[in-house]
């Protein structure tokens, strides 16, 4: 069974504990960054949601948005030169775009937390990573150094190191890549958060340990009933795990779907491409299909939809009118629901 169809086949989105209002709710966010060359619009009116125990896989090419929205979201964009000029970032309900520095600080890392790319860079070479894990309780419960030390050993083997109390005091650069990313989704977990954000956790790791890590992140997210905002350029990684996905295209969303239904039958001629760009087994010693040409420049985004440049549906309308991210059904005017696309030929893409 290939990716595709194997994602194809996964059951509609798991439930979380909710009371209607979504753990976390994106509306309408723009950033852009001032530059000597001009103004880049990095993320230009996204939206989405994700609700307790729920993973929402966030998909695209590097330059599409997606990294800069989670630093949006986790209040880390470096302003200057990064500016958010519209938008509402809502946890449970309350925008943390209007917070206070305190305020916004006592959610992030508490209740909101991040796994970044690079767990090399991410940690710091010159203090042993139980040092590292247990300044999260020495900070924010104001734990003794001995204590926390116990519970960075519990975080060690909560995500499966081995030798947990032997390694606490070993230094990063003494860990595998995989090991020190399961460092970094521990220093995640510490405060038990209700929603975390890995942005690209398995880039640069081997097949058999990416497959690894998602595991545990699903194992962990089920006990903890956390939301999960993947974000990722791999397709396959996200088959598994996901309940829904929104995929992003020069700063916006160009669809929606739950993933079964996402990898089945694609709404948008970005999507299909990304899907078509897939290895399979079955054609082996065939070339790999590629999308023609580049991401868009962000400081000069063409107009109309920013992937007309590309598509190989394009026509004069796709190059003067910006496609909004409209419901899809089915032929007969069904609703399919989760699903959206932003494009003009939306209809000859899912049912063509």
């Amino acid at each position: 069974m290939t990716i595709i169809e194997e994602a194809a086949s996964v059951p509609s989105p798991r439930s979380g504990e909710s009371d209607g209002t979504p753990l976390l709710e994106v509306r309408d966010l723009h950033v852009e960054f001032h530059t000597r060359d001009g103004v880049a619009k990095a993320v230009n009116g996204v939206n989405y949601s994700v609700d307790a125990g729920e993973t929402l896989a966030v998909l695209g090419e590097s330059g599409s948005g997606k990294s800069v929205t989670a630093q949006a979201v986790m209040g880390i964009l470096d302003m200057p030169p990064g500016k958010i000029p519209q938008g509402e970032i809502l946890y449970r309900g309350q925008d943390m775009l209007k917070m206070g520095y305190e305020e916004r600080r006592k959610i992030r890392g508490q209740k909101i937390a991040m796994i970044f790319q690079d767990a090399l860079s991410s940690l710091n070479p010159v203090l042993s990573v139980g040092y590292q894990l247990g300044e999260m309780y020495r900070v924010h419960q104001g734990l003794s150094k001995k204590a926390a030390k116990a519970k960075a050993i519990e975080l060690m083997d909560r995500v499966k190191i081995p030798a947990a109390r032997e390694r606490v005091n070993d230094y990063p650069h003494q860990f595998s890549g995989g090991m020190r990313q399961r460092i970094m989704i521990a220093m995640a977990l510490a405060l038990e958060p209700d929603l975390i954000i890995a942005d690209e956790p398995t880039t640069a790791l081997d097949m058999t340990v990416q497959a690894q890590v998602m595991d545990l992140l699903a194992e962990l997210q089920r006990e903890y009933n956390m939301g999960l905002i993947l974000i990722t350029h791999d397709l396959g990684v996200v088959a598994d795990v996901a309940d829904k996905i929104a995929v992003m295209y020069a700063g916006r969303i160009v669809e929606t779907a739950p993933v079964g239904e996402l990898y089945k039958r694609p709404a948008h001629p970005y999507t299909r491409g990304l899907l078509d760009s897939i290895p399979r087994l079955d054609q082996k010693g065939q070339e790999l299909y590629a999308i023609k040409g580049l991401p868009p420049n962000l400081l000069k985004i063409p107009s109309g939809c920013a992937f007309n440049p590309r598509c190989p549906k394009a026509t004069d309308i796709c190059r003067t009118d910006i496609p909004l991210l409209t419901p899809v059904t089915e032929q007969d005017g069904g609703e399919l629901p989760g699903r959206g696309s932003a494009c003009h030929f939306w209809k000859e893409t899912i049912h063509g």
